[in-house]
């Protein structure tokens, strides 16, 4: 069974920054596109960014400049940087990790991250 352990959510103040980071296996974080989405109360899941197995990133326009991903291959870990976060960045951000060969998706726990004074 695909796990995907998701750590770094909170509550953070506008203007503030977070860090998230999802650990996988060696097996799956070697093949796979990595990622990380994002669903708030009433809206479609989206994507935030990801980053391929050669380390090529993919950000969202929504958080372009105010983010960064990248891949610890020591660790098997991916994480997303967030900055200058804002009251919409508030949702429930979940970590993927996708197969280009077989197409198959894997998804996270989720890890709330609100975005309040």
């Amino acid at each position: 069974q695909v796990q995907l352990v998701e750590s770094g959510g909170g509550l953070v103040q506008p203007g503030g920054s977070l860090r998230l980071s999802c650990a996988t296996s060696r097996s799956i974080f070697s093949i796979n596109t990595m990622g990380w989405y994002r669903q708030a109360p009433g809206k479609k899941r989206e994507l935030v960014a990801q980053i391929t197995m050669r380390g090529s990133p993919n950000v969202a326009d929504s958080v372009k400049g105010r983010s960064t991903i990248s891949r610890d291959n020591a660790k098997n870990t991916v994480i997303l940087q967030l900055n200058s976060l804002k009251p919409e960045d508030t949702a429930v951000y979940y970590c993927n990790a996708f197969d280009p060969f077989t197409g198959n998706n894997y998804w996270g726990q989720g890890t709330q991250v609100t975005v309040s004074s």
